[in-house]
């Protein structure tokens, strides 16, 4: 509330830290929704199904940019584009319990080509979820989010391998939190990331 008297509906909050989430989820929706995603896979359009998931999480500061490069080399080959695109389906769309859901899309991420930098890392692994679906699953950048943690007094356990277990545990850490800032009427995980980022980072110092 220092910094954004407004809550969640500061226009100053809604500029720096909502607005360019939201319209990035916006254009998940135009071209990877249920629908047009599926209409792509069916047509084995895998490059263009990584394309647009690369350029619309470019429109975003989410991910590292060695994070972003080895996204991009990961999925240039056919074979990585389609791991990339029949696992990320399947995570969103799925009819598997979510626990399944999440580690198959854990190993595809590992499993795809690398070059130099790893691709299996917290943040690369949790955003396209957040983005797809921010109602439902959050952003994990894990030195800012175990600091904001810490602030907040919660034991937020952590392993650098993803796994259900420590998703899950964040899943529940951005649950108590969404709960407790009830009166500033948080809408999504948009919020609650945002929340996060501002207890953790260095950009809104103490």
């Amino acid at each position: 509330m220092r910094f954004f008297p407004g809550g969640f509906r500061d226009g100053t909050y809604v500029a720096w830290e909502r607005d360019y989430k939201w319209q990035a989820h916006r254009q998940w929706d135009e071209v990877l929704g249920p629908a047009p995603f599926q209409a792509l896979l069916r047509r084995e359009a895998f490059h263009e199904i990584a394309a647009h998931a690369v350029r619309v999480e470019s429109r975003t500061n989410l991910l590292f940019s060695f994070e972003k490069m080895a996204l991009r080399d990961a999925v240039r080959t056919r074979p990585g584009a389609r791991v990339f695109s029949v696992a990320l389906f399947d995570l969103l769309h799925g009819t598997a319990p979510l626990p399944e859901r999440v580690l198959a899309w854990r190993d595809a991420v590992a499993s795809l080509p690398r070059r130099q930098t790893r691709v299996l890392t917290w943040p690369l692994m949790t955003v396209f979820a957040f983005l797809a679906q921010p109602g439902r699953h959050v952003f994990y950048k894990p030195n800012v989010t175990r600091v904001a943690a810490r602030a907040y007094g919660y034991d937020l356990r952590y392993e650098s391998r993803p796994s259900w277990e420590r998703y899950a545990d964040l899943l529940a850490f951005a649950a108590t939190v969404r709960h407790d800032l009830r009166d500033l009427r948080p809408r999504d995980m948009i919020d609650i990331q945002s929340f996060l980022w501002v207890q953790g980072s260095d950009e809104y110092p103490d």
